[in-house]
């Protein structure tokens, strides 16, 4: 009789837990755990001192090179990312489909489609042409990762959007049959994401307990919007204490941008706390918990997992209404939508800062003049999370994708 086998999925990705600098980091490391208990799952990284056993095994490839030690040039990070890709895709796959995830891994995707003939699987967890800004970091490399990005969106053969906004987006820029797109959102860990004692947090980041606090948590780019989250900071109420955790620089344009805005909060005599370093999962956890508002500012954002994660925490949140984040955030039932113009349809910029940073100070200030149903807003963003957003029915969603693939059979047979 032949012998039944589990399927085969093989994760290409640049960033893995312990280097995890974005919400396609978080994403992986969960869909990948959760996706190991229904079928056997190889990830591959840019981080060569990863390799374990598993499961999820985890196997990892050289980001840095000596051949890029003396190279200045901004497109040298994508120059990196194809090295990196090459290399992963070099180890032999044996495997029923290879998923990438962030145009950083796709290279290595594309590679093992043609090279090995293996179904391919991309999800979308940001889109080059929505994000021009970045020609500023990486040059002619924007060039390279936006060519990047649509030859794996056009080849693969499932693309999964995060959200219907994301959907729509891929539509409209990428030639993709709507046949082979699908929507599957991230996921929460609901078990660690809830709603614990902030106090150590508090003490070590020096917040004061007794004040409430608006907290912002986001790379130091210009999709996250910082500047104006800052900047309506300083049209709440003078109590509210503003924390602020931002690290990975985009540019030292943006670093220096965020630095003068909280400056003059400071001159100004608000409290503003800038934690400088990505924070421990737990940390994270601790500030959700403690914070009396928190607030995404995004300008472009395909899902927002950030919301995703105060909403476990019962903590009620302030976001811009762009994007996916329209698509976790239900305005008034889980906190507040703060409408958003772009100033045209290649500048994701708002039409109107002020008038943006004044929606965003209106909102946090409504939440925290009245804690009783800031808490009934953060009661049901946790019992949505729940409902909706389990790890364990996006990886069972993302598996049946996968046999979808394959014929639409449970196991494959080895004869």
């Amino acid at each position: 009789m032949a012998e039944a086998r589990r399927m085969r999925v093989v994760y290409l990705t640049r960033e893995y837990p312990p280097n995890v600098y974005g919400g396609a980091g978080v994403h992986v490391e969960h869909l990948a755990r959760h996706v190991a208990e229904l079928a056997e799952v190889e990830v591959r990284c840019f981080d060569a001192r990863r390799d374990q056993v598993g499961p999820p095994r985890v196997r990892g490839v050289p980001w840095d090179d000596p051949a890029f030690d003396d190279r200045s040039d901004p497109a040298v990070d994508a120059l990196k990312a194809m090295l990196a890709g090459s290399r992963a895709a070099a180890i032999p796959a044996d495997a029923d489909v290879v998923h990438a995830h962030t145009w950083y891994a796709h290279w290595a995707g594309i590679l093992c489609k043609l090279a090995y003939g293996l179904p391919l699987v991309v999800t979308v967890h940001s889109l080059e042409p929505q994000r021009p800004w970045k020609r500023t970091r990486l040059g002619r490399g924007y060039d390279v990762s936006s060519w990047i990005e649509r030859r794996a969106l056009e080849l693969a053969d499932r693309v999964i959007a995060v959200s219907e906004h994301d959907r729509r987006d891929i539509l409209r820029l990428f030639d993709v049959a709507p046949e082979r797109l699908r929507v599957l959102p991230n996921g929460v860990d609901t078990r660690r994401y809830r709603p614990i004692d902030p106090a150590p947090a508090l003490a070590r980041h020096g917040i004061a307990a007794d004040r409430p606090f608006v907290l912002c948590l986001g790379r130091l780019t210009r999709q996250k919007g910082l500047a104006h989250f800052l900047r309506a900071v300083g049209r709440t109420a003078p109590a509210i204490q503003a924390v602020l955790c931002a690290a990975g620089s985009e540019s030292p344009e943006v670093e220096a941008e965020v630095a003068r805005e909280v400056e003059a909060l400071r001159r100004d005599g608000r409290t503003v706390v800038w934690i400088r370093e990505m924070l421990s999962r737990d940390e994270a956890i601790e500030l959700y918990s403690g914070a009396a508002a928190f607030c995404c500012p995004s300008i472009y954002e395909p899902f927002g997992i950030i919301n995703l994660e105060a909403m476990a925490c019962e903590t009620p949140v302030v976001a811009s209404a762009v994007g996916g984040i329209k698509d976790v955030v239900v305005d008034g039932e889980t906190g507040t939508l703060v409408p958003f113009e772009p100033a045209a349809a290649d500048d994701p910029q708002p039409a109107d800062p002020q008038a943006f940073a004044g929606a965003l100070a209106r909102a946090i200030d409504a939440l925290v003049a009245d804690p009783r149903a800031a808490r009934e807003l953060g009661r049901r963003g946790r019992r949505r999370a729940e409902r909706e957003f389990g790890w364990e029915s996006v990886a069972r969603r993302t598996v049946e994708l996968y046999r979808e693939l394959n014929g639409g059979t449970a196991t494959q047979e080895k004869q």
